[in-house]
């Protein structure tokens, strides 16, 4: 059942609302057919593993040494197919108001890494035992 127009400005302005008080999530929730698995190539790839293990088992039960080496190798590439068909893409950065990308940390820099108490705990231990010898 289509939107009247009513409810077609509604849903725009409450979008525009939403894109001016939070951009980054605005655009975080913008779907793309990018960013989802595909069924798809995830089905194809389970029926071409299945394929591949019956050359496999073919391969053994009747002594071919290249039938099941082809089943393998068959099965190895449904088995990444299928991979790649379940597992989503990740979605496209963020862009800033005048259409750069954005970076999380600017400049390109990455954050310092924040090591655990154990960490910093084994780290001193370190130099004590180092500045103790000498």
């Amino acid at each position: 059942m289509p939107l009247s127009e009513h409810e077609q400005r509604l849903l725009e302005q409450m979008e525009q609302a939403l894109y001016a008080e939070d951009p980054k999530f605005a655009t975080s929730l913008r779907s793309t057919s990018g960013g989802r698995a595909s069924r798809g190539r995830a089905a194809l790839g389970i029926l071409v593993l299945i394929t591949g293990v019956a050359m496999l088992m073919g391969g053994v039960i009747v002594p071919l040494i290249p039938l099941g080496v082809a089943g393998f190798v068959i099965m190895t590439i449904g088995a990444t197919l299928a991979y790649l068909g379940l597992r989503s893409r990740p979605a496209a950065p963020a862009e800033t108001a005048d259409g750069a990308p954005e970076t999380p940390h600017g400049g390109g820099q990455r954050a310092p890494k924040q090591s655990s108490g154990f960490m910093n705990n084994l780290e001193d231990r370190w130099r004590k035992r180092r500045d103790q010898g000498m």
